[in-house]
């Protein structure tokens, strides 16, 4: 019998891929520092709190919760990192997601003041509290924003993996200052990306770091054309091992990282060509899609459905 393929929907939106961050949009929306601060307190998997922090992109203005909330509760780690948070996303959709060549001056002195902003804040918590990891994982991207180089971008994931190894968030976080296009190199990105999955115990998200690195390969490559980098057997063949090592090992646990995990894993390979390989992994998500890598191809939208009927239609 054939997969029954399902109706031409994608969902992008975090709170319906992940219910549990509905709760938590409903407690900004509605000025509530408690249930807010409960619910970080809830989550026991840094990962997931970074992730859940990913929130505050798309909620408009949630800055001024944010400064009452450290007014009144000065000493919280939690209201001061989520307030630098906020502050390194408005600075970013200033800036917007275009190649430096294509930001203007002014763009990159009102991105760096707002970047600069929450760097003192993170400066703050990270000395009160030096194993604060949702702040260290901030202090990666207001690093790698106000262009500190690769070192210090490095040092700063050290001070988080000291405590916390396999966060998944600062990996994707260092990964992107490993790419060429922020200075690094191919050599040290997949170096990076293969060196986090061997270290990491089975079933761990991990291998989403391999399928990352040669999706930016194959951007990277692409220029006014889509690249055939992904169409390699032996590129193919490492994705498969990653994801057999990660998503589809038998301890793979699906945090709030599971959603992006296997878009990554079905872009890397529908993209490619790898349709029936890819199949497996649209048929665990449904209609839950991401940003990434979609919208690297085009409308994200349009992708995630086009490459999901094709793969449904051979897997």
């Amino acid at each position: 019998m054939s997969p029954t393929v399902p109706p031409m929907h994608a969902e992008f939106d975090p709170c319906v891929n992940i219910p549990s961050l509905a709760d938590l949009r409903a407690a900004v929306r509605d000025n509530d520092w408690a249930r807010t601060e409960a619910y970080f307190d809830f989550l026991d998997d840094e990962s997931d709190r970074a992730i859940a922090s990913g929130l505050f992109h798309d909620l408009g203005s949630s800055e001024r919760f944010l400064e009452r909330a450290v007014a009144e509760n000065p000493g919280s780690p939690l209201a001061r990192t989520l307030l630098a948070v906020r502050y390194v996303y408005v600075g970013w959709d200033i800036r917007s997601s275009y190649r430096a060549e294509h930001v203007s001056r002014d763009q990159f002195q009102e991105f760096h003041a707002w970047l600069r902003r929450a760097e003192g804040l993170l400066i703050d918590v990270c000395a009160e509290y030096p194993t604060y990891a949702l702040a260290w994982a901030a202090r990666l991207n207001t690093a790698r924003g106000l262009e500190l180089g690769g070192s210090e971008v490095r040092r700063r994931y050290e001070r988080l993996a000291e405590h916390h190894p396999h966060h998944i968030y600062a990996q994707t976080s260092l990964l992107q200052q490993l790419c060429p296009k922020w200075g690094g190199s191919w050599e040290e990105a997949f170096e990076f990306a293969r060196g986090c999955l061997r270290s990491a115990p089975a079933g761990s998200p991990a291998g989403r770091l391999v399928a990352e690195a040669h999706l930016e390969r194959w951007l990277d490559d692409s220029g006014d054309n889509h690249s055939t980098y992904l169409r390699s057997a032996e590129v193919r063949d490492e994705i498969m091992a990653a994801a057999d090592a990660s998503v589809k090992h038998p301890d793979y646990r699906p945090g709030f990282h599971w959603v992006g995990d296997h878009n990554d894993f079905a872009g890397a390979l529908s993209l490619g060509g790898h349709h029936r390989e890819a199949a497996p992994f649209f048929r665990t998500l449904g209609d839950r899609a991401t940003e990434s890598p979609w919208g690297y191809a085009g409308d994200k939208r349009v992708q995630f459905l086009k490459h999901r009927k094709t793969a449904l239609s051979k897997g």
